[in-house]
This record gives structure tokens, C-alpha cells and sequence, in this order.
């Protein structure tokens, strides 16, 4: 399941670097929490938790079944 998560996260980093940000895979854990790290503006924006919900975690539970969550550590 991880590298599925790697390549979407490859394709979603590209949005995220067009508006000065960036996002790194720390994990994604058995139970389908991926757990990622926001960068770049994205860390500081107050829209970040948008962005994480309804653009990274939409993404990934689209295109793999087994994803539950994404979180920001």
C-alpha cells in the first residue's frame, strides 16, 4: 500500500509546490492512516486542513480502497 500512497503523493506534489508548498510521506500505518508532512507555505497556511482533508485525502482514498485517514504530524 505504500507505494501506492508514494505515487499519488508524487502526482499531488506538484499542485502543492505551484502554490509554494510541499508534502512528504512519514508513514502509512497498517490500519490505512497515511501520515504526511506539510512543507513549504503549506505549513503555515490556515487553509492547510483543507487541503489535507479534501484535496490529499480525497486523492488517496479514490485511488486506494484501504486508506481511513490522512493526518499531519
Amino acid at each position: 500500500m505504500k507505494k501506492d500512497v508514494e505515487k499519488i503523493i508524487k502526482n499531488i506534489r506538484g499542485a502543492l509546490q505551484a502554490d509554494g508548498g510541499d508534502i512528504e510521506l512519514i508513514d502509512v500505518t497498517d490500519d490505512g492512516v497515511v501520515k504526511v508532512s506539510l512543507k513549504g507555505a503549506c505549513a503555515h497556511c490556515p487553509m492547510s486542513t483543507l487541503t489535507l482533508k479534501n484535496f490529499v485525502e480525497k486523492s488517496l482514498k479514490n485511488e486506494i480502497p484501504g486508506i481511513k485517514e490522512v493526518i499531519s504530524v
